[in-house]
């Protein structure tokens, strides 16, 4: 009987790769975790259980199909691994540095369950694409044939790159709008380096171009193009601009110097990695070096936030968020990085107001958790005279995003929004109000991960291609 590559959960621990000390990568922006070796990666895939009922796919917004390519990376199989997680994840080499596995697949693994450490899903992931684009398996979109159909993408973040990538594969004319610089959305500004280093993303943007996907940038519709000019020239739109509004406080002191946006800073940060002239944050409005920062929030983007603090040399960073650790929303791995690397976290806090026309602090409330909310997470509850100031010299803002008045922007009120101002679309096709225009990711969800903008994108294409091709056999016929 061969040698069984797969069940090794029972013998062999759980190992993820080698994460770089607190103290060395705290020094610069580069990714924490280091590569496995071919034969960590095949030995870690083979604690896989190979479940009749795989919770990890079920469980991935993609539906991934990984215990096939855990199990093709335990054989040795690398390029037969790298296609079955290709054909249902556009960028598993993106997706497998910064989803949040620990309440994605990682979270719900049945070996996890049972004690025995949850296969490293996300680590493997990385591996296999990684090795894919070393080995020169990743290649431009070569269509078996052009087809005369136009689709024009507006946003390059995940949704609309998954789309044109879907689209292009099958012979369509794809163009894509975007208002900054350079492709990628939070992928390229929003994200820090330590999560996602720009190479990865920016090569992704080159496979796409390189396939025949045209890029208009520094691009602003309403300004620069009209939403109707668009469609006019396309046959089929994509509304992929993601949510970049960010949510204010109503508090005294609100516009005090020094109180910023999360997105303001983080794009800052990323726009001098890629060796930008960036003048807000040479003079030190979004610069964190020998200053007390206080970032208020418990997401993803707090966790950005008070993690690129620490690398631009902060003489202290603290994180106020108004729930308890187990309450937060972000990803307990990031919190935890964060934690070694010096970040204090300051539970059950939730700010007030502001000190100082240049912010000197934040008046900060005690909370308690009293009674579940309708989501069933317990609701903070003011303690009283339980105020004190919280010394600051930036504060950052990092209590969410909002979607962007479109109608009012692109002057076309016909394109409906829900009461949250995000856009109505078929939750199957996406295709909006409006005939052969869709919409995707964030801009219809509201603020979400990456991998559900990618798999919005996947399915428009999918809408789109069905009408395509669906008008084709009927005008043979």
């Amino acid at each position: 009987m061969a040698k069984q590559p797969m069940l090794k959960f029972v013998s062999v621990a759980k190992d993820t790769p080698e994460k770089r000390a607190a103290e060395a990568r705290k020094q610069d922006f580069g990714e924490i975790y280091g590569e496995y070796a071919r034969e960590k990666a095949a030995e870690q895939a083979g604690r896989c259980s190979q479940c009749g009922v795989p919770y990890c796919q079920s469980h991935c917004p993609l539906h991934n199909n990984i215990p096939d390519w855990l199990k093709l990376t335990a054989e040795g199989r690398l390029r037969e691994a790298y296609e079955i997680s290709q054909a249902t994840n556009t960028f598993p080499e993106i997706c497998g540095r910064i989803c949040p596995q620990d309440r994605l697949c990682e979270g719900n693994c049945v070996i996890e369950q049972s004690g025995h450490g949850t296969v490293t899903i996300g680590s493997v992931e990385k591996y296999i694409t990684d090795t894919a684009w070393d080995e020169g398996w990743v290649m431009p979109i070569a269509p078996p044939s052009e087809r005369a159909e136009s689709v024009g993408i507006i946003g390059a973040g995940p949704g609309g790159l998954a789309a044109a990538d879907r689209l292009r594969r099958a012979g369509l004319q794809v163009t894509i709008y975007d208002r900054y610089d350079r492709a990628g959305g939070l992928l390229t500004y929003g994200i820090p380096g330590f999560k996602l280093e720009k190479p990865v993303v920016m090569r992704r943007n080159k496979l796409l171009e390189d396939g025949g996907v045209t890029f208009v940038l520094n691009c602003n519709i309403g300004e620069d193009i009209t939403f109707e000019d668009i469609r006019a020239k396309h046959d089929f739109v994509v509304i992929a601009t993601g949510v970049y509004k960010s949510r204010d406080l109503q508090a005294p002191g609100v516009g005090a110097q020094g109180v910023i946006r999360a997105l303001d800073y983080l794009t800052a940060s990323n726009r001098k990695s890629f060796g930008d002239d960036v003048p807000e944050f040479d003079s030190g409005e979004l610069n964190a070096e020998g200053k007390k920062i206080v970032v208020i929030g418990g997401g993803d983007t707090a966790m950005d936030c008070v993690r690129t603090a620490i690398r631009q040399g902060a003489s202290s960073v603290k994180c106020l968020y108004r729930r308890d650790r187990a309450n937060m929303p972000g990803s307990q791995r990031e919190v935890a990085n964060a934690e070694e690397e010096g970040v204090e976290f300051v539970w059950l806090t939730a700010p007030k107001g502001f000190t100082g026309d240049k912010v000197e602090g934040v008046m900060v409330q005690k909370m308690r958790l009293g009674q579940p909310d309708v989501t069933g997470r317990q609701s903070p509850e003011i303690i009283e005279g339980a105020d004190y100031v919280e010394e600051a010299d930036i504060v950052v803002m990092a209590l969410g995003f909002e979607p962007e008045a479109l109608p009012a922007l692109w002057d076309t009120a016909e394109l409906e929004v829900t009461r949250w101002g995000t856009v109505k679309a078929d939750f199957r096709t996406h295709e909006t109000a409006l005939e052969n225009v869709y919409a995707v990711g964030d801009i219809v969800r509201g603020a979400s991960l990456v991998v559900w903008a990618i798999r919005d994108g996947r399915e428009a294409a999918d809408a789109i291609l069905e009408k395509v091709f669906s008008s084709t056999s009927v005008a043979a016929e």
